[in-house]
Parts: C-alpha cells; structure tokens; sequence
C-alpha cells in the first residue's frame, strides 16, 4: 500500500489551533501521512503567546537529516520559520535531499499580533526559500512584508501576487481574510500569467486561529496525493471554510477552526 505523505516544517502550538498540531490534523483528515520538523515551541492558548522558544539550529538540521534519509515526502510546507539562520538551512537540506511540491505560509505574526518571524529573517525568506516554492501563500499583511508595499484593494493585491511570483514562486496566493471591506472572502491566485479568484461568504467569528496553518496544510495534502495547484487550492479553500463555519467555540480569545468540519460534510454529517 502506497499512502500519499507530507512534511511540514514549523513552530508547536501547544494550544492546538495552529502551527504543527493543526498541519497533522488537517493531514490526517484529508488521508496524507504526516511528518513534522520543529523549529520553535510557541507557549500560546487563544488568549495570546506568552513565549517563543527556538529550537537549536542543531536540533532543527538531525530533525530534517532524520526525516531525509528514511521518509520521502510528496509535498513539504514551512510556516514559523523564526530566523535567517534556520530559513538557509531549510533551503539547503531541500535541494540536498531533492524534495518537491513546497508550499510556503511565511507566517510572521501570530493572531494576537505577536511577531513570529524575526525582521532581519524577511529579506532570507525571499531571496533563499521562496525561489524554491511551488506556492507560496500569504494574508495581506504577510504580503505587505514580503512586497514591501501597501495594500488595500484587489489591485494592489493582484500586484503583491505578480511581485511573489517574480521573486520565483511558480504560484502565488493573496488571501483575503484581512480585507474587511466586504460580506466576502476573495483569495487571489496567481499562476504568472492569469489570475483565478476564489470567493466564500466571510463568517463573522472570533474562532479563526490557525487558518492560515490549516489552510497550507490542505495545499500541501493534496498536492501530495497528485492534485494539480488549482485543484489543491480549491479543496483547502473549501476544507478551512467549512472549518471556519463549524466552530468549536474554544477558548476565551480567538479560538481554533474545526478540522473535523470539512470531511465530515463529505460524509453527510453535521
């Protein structure tokens, strides 16, 4: 038996919401066997994050080496990178052991505003990773970061995504859930020569955290299992929607989406 398999590589989220916890949830609900490389262990409930400790660049390479040399990944995602340091080894050991399929979420503040990614880290990020990336896929102000630029229209949107796409990623993915100037969601995908947009109806909730983990982590599912980029974009944008809709209501602050939303609408349950 062949099983479709994924690695992400990212910071803990003892919480649950985000980070590895929810990349392993959303792997297993869409049927990929997943593997994890730890960067960094966020002390964080949905209140906030109380603390950030770094893995030691060490302890993240024997992790990446244990992964390379026994398990052969079909897609790889990074999110909480945390520094230069770490961002160059990723991109050595990614042309070392010869992987493909890589998604980028370039996560770099948490939800509460707490930043994930340090500054000078930004400029690696885009001159060392993200040539490598099949889809790299941030929220507004991720790439507000990435671009250098200001944006607050579709436009200047559609822009940021030609600029990632220049920089070397073959896809880029502008999501929308930080406009809120609209009763919906238009996250923009740019594949270098034309646009594709995909719309659902914004749900008013504070349960959010970790939609953009959840989100990746779906990419990278399917693009294991053999999915083209537009069809893998389509169904995680239709696995955190369903997410989103169903919360679980956790938390005093902004509580986790719901992973088990998504395949149980498939099997007809609610």
């Amino acid at each position: 038996m062949s099983i479709a398999q994924a690695l992400t590589i990212a910071g803990s989220d003892n919480g649950g919401g985000a980070g590895i916890q929810a990349d392993l949830k959303t792997f297993q609900e869409l049927g990929v066997y997943g593997m994890t490389v730890i960067t960094a262990i966020a002390a964080q409930n949905t209140t906030g994050v109380q603390g950030v400790f770094p893995i030691t660049y060490a302890g993240v390479a024997q992790q990446l080496d244990s992964i390379g040399e026994d398990f052969h990944p079909h897609a790889v995602k990074t999110g909480m990178l945390y520094s230069a340091d770490i961002i160059r080894l990723v991109a050595e050991k990614w042309l070392h052991y010869g992987w493909s399929n890589l998604v980028i979420d370039p996560v770099m503040v948490a939800k509460g505003g707490a930043p994930l990614l340090q500054q000078e880290a930004v400029h690696t990020l885009v001159t060392q990773l993200l040539p490598h990336a099949l889809i790299t896929s941030p929220n507004v102000p991720e790439a507000e970061l990435l671009t250098g630029m200001s944006i607050t229209n579709m436009n200047q949107r559609e822009e940021a995504a030609r600029q990632i796409v220049q920089m070397g990623s073959t896809y880029a993915l502008v999501k929308g859930g930080h406009d809120e100037g609209s009763g919906m969601i238009i996250d923009v995908l740019y594949d270098g020569e034309h646009f594709h947009y995909l719309e659902n109806i914004r749900v008013i909730t504070r349960h959010t955290h970790g939609t953009g983990c959840t989100y990746s982590a779906a990419i990278t599912a399917e693009l294991a299992k053999g999915s083209s980029v537009m069809a893998a974009v389509t169904t995680a944008r239709a696995f955190i929607q369903a997410a989103i809709e169903d919360e679980l209501g956790i938390g005093a602050g902004h509580g986790p989406t719901n992973h088990f939303a998504y395949q149980r609408r498939q099997r007809g349950e609610r």
